[in-house]
């Protein structure tokens, strides 16, 4: 049985879901991905995407190991358009990874809960970040970003959730996402892919 086939027993989301599969893949360097997002982060995609080529640049076009993210001069990541901030997240993240020893193999054997543990020990990887990773780089199918304020945004609209106190609002997003296990991640893209096609308010 494909996900959709799950999903769409949520007759409030089967309106929205259509026929597009989503796949989900692995992307090899989680670590790499795991500073990848914190450089995008409150950024649009186009610039984040122009940042993160000329950090690339500066390592010869090559994919970084941490050790060289962080043995690579503050001012030259600076230079790349990041903040002092980011530069100095940046360089938690690979200091992080060497010291414990995060690599794809260690990370692929881990649940979801147990990853998110780890990197939010990380000064600047919050747990939305974490939840990202989990989707778009280690590929797991049931994630669910209840503090995505998109997701946030089409659950209220499709639900007609109250917004007046958000620790219930959380609890009933929960609730309702509870019934889309163990496909949760896809029911967040489509849930994404819905809000940024439907009309705003």
């Amino acid at each position: 049985m494909s996900y959709i086939q799950h999903l769409q027993k949520d007759k409030k989301l089967a309106k929205i879901i259509g026929d597009e599969l989503h796949e989900l893949k692995f992307h090899q360097n989680i670590p790499l991905h795991l500073m990848a997002s914190i450089m995008s982060q409150q950024l649009n995609t186009k610039v984040a995407k122009v940042i993160f080529h000329r950090f690339l640049v500066l390592f010869n076009g090559k994919e970084p190991k941490p050790q060289q993210v962080l043995d690579m001069p503050f001012e030259k990541l600076r230079a790349v358009g990041l903040s002092n901030a980011k530069v100095g997240y940046v360089k938690n993240v690979a200091a992080f990874c060497i010291d414990n020893k995060i690599t794809d193999k260690k990370l692929l054997k881990m649940p979801n809960t147990e990853i998110i543990e780890l990197l939010t020990q990380i000064k600047g990887v919050g747990k939305w970040t974490v939840e990202m990773l989990l989707m778009f780089s280690l590929g797991r199918e049931d994630v669910f970003a209840v503090d995505d304020l998109g997701i946030q945004q089409a659950m209220i609209k499709i639900y007609k959730l109250d917004v007046t106190d958000k620790k219930l609002l959380k609890e009933q997003m929960f609730k309702i996402s509870s019934k889309w296990s163990p496909f949760r991640t896809y029911a967040c893209l489509h849930l994404w892919g819905w809000k940024d096609n439907s009309p705003v308010d």
